[in-house]
């Protein structure tokens, strides 16, 4: 079942009422950056604590939100469990169910093991299902559905509060470089933090099947489509369509703060493609009845997904491209809205963060 849930995650994880996290109870409440005791993880953990528990390159930290009173808990991956090399920080975003659906970074993708030879420090938040990570028209939306509880100022906590503390936290071994990374959701979160950002706060960016635009109809809806998911609506988030708040978080409207920093932009066609096969699950070992159950809501509904991004994906570059703005761009003439596709975009994405990092 994890199988199919992972494949049709990006689409169908409509699960709601999950418990939310807490703020760590601890003699500390006062410091801004707890270390979790690994040893306390549990059966009843989310997925990505479980399956790093043991692994020392990995740590989970809590970090004090000032603006949104409580912590955010992370994961930070490091190449060897130590934060004694200078290294560039390297956020990266989960997609719209994130950790809290056990839908994540490190549950659904190899990323651990991918960074263990990239010589970066990778800060994952492993809250904000649903949020944008940006800051919300109405604060504390507060939908009774276990997501979206309390307030919703990521873009706050991410641009002037986790940066100073996580890597601070670091004893000084950065070497001054930052990335921002996102898929699906917070494809559109990685592009806005970066436009909002102090000019050369983040070095680099990457979008893997995004929508920049939110203030079209295109955008609006389909924002709409991701928050109604959580018993939010559009309106808590952004504000009514076109309006300023809307505007000021339409990463395609406000695509020339994007000028100078370097980007990675990636989607696919919506038409299926090679992993989106039921013969491709069934090659890995997986029952007919699975593969052709997960390919057929990969192939409907991920190519929809994935179709609409691309519209979006396409409007942004015509937008760079007459503002004059160079991006790395992976257009694929194939693919749904799906993990497969956004574990490649690790690898084709790296020469690109490489280049802006070191």
């Amino acid at each position: 079942m994890k199988f199919l849930r992972k494949i049709a995650a990006p689409v169908a994880a409509l699960a709601l009422g999950a418990s939310l996290l807490t703020a760590p109870v601890s003699d500390a409440q006062d410091r801004n950056l707890i270390v979790r005791d690994k040893d306390e993880v549990t059966e009843d953990s989310r997925e990505w604590r479980q399956e790093t528990w043991d692994d020392d390159r990995v740590f989970h930290i809590d970090v004090k939100s000032d603006a949104m009173e409580r912590y955010i808990p992370l994961a930070v991956i490091t190449p060897d469990g130590t934060f004694n090399e200078e290294r560039p920080t390297l956020y990266m975003l989960n997609g719209a169910g994130g950790a809290e659906q056990d839908l994540d970074w490190i549950t659904s993708a190899p990323i651990v093991d991918f960074y263990s030879d990239k010589d970066v420090n990778v800060v994952i938040p492993m809250e904000g299902a649903f949020s944008y990570y940006i800051n919300w028209a109405e604060q504390s939306p507060n939908t009774g559905t276990g997501y979206l509880e309390g307030k919703q100022l990521w873009e706050t906590f991410l641009l002037h509060e986790l940066p100073g503390i996580i890597e601070n936290h670091t004893n000084g071994h950065t070497n001054g470089k930052r990335g921002i990374a996102g898929y699906s959701m917070s494809a559109t979160s990685s592009l806005l933090l970066a436009e909002k950002a102090p000019t050369g706060f983040f070095d680099v960016a990457g979008s893997f099947s995004g929508c920049a635009e939110t203030a079209s109809p295109l955008g609006y809806i389909s924002a709409g489509m991701t928050v109604e998911r959580a018993g939010a609506k559009t309106e808590q988030m952004f504000g009514p369509m076109g309006s300023p708040h809307n505007v000021a978080n339409d990463a395609l409207i406000n695509a020339e703060g994007l000028r100078g920093t370097q980007l990675y932009i990636s989607n696919a066609s919506g038409l299926a493609g090679e992993w989106d096969m039921p013969g491709f699950y069934v090659d890995q070992g997986v029952d007919q009845q699975t593969a052709s159950t997960g390919a057929g809501t990969l192939i409907v509904e991920g190519g929809v997904i994935e179709a609409a991004t691309n519209v979006c994906t396409h409007n942004l570059k015509a937008k760079l491209d007459n503002l004059g703005i160079p991006a790395d761009w992976n257009l694929r003439p194939t693919g749904t809205h799906s993990w497969n596709y956004w574990i490649d975009d690790l690898e084709k994405s790296w020469p690109t963060f490489e280049r802006a990092l070191y």
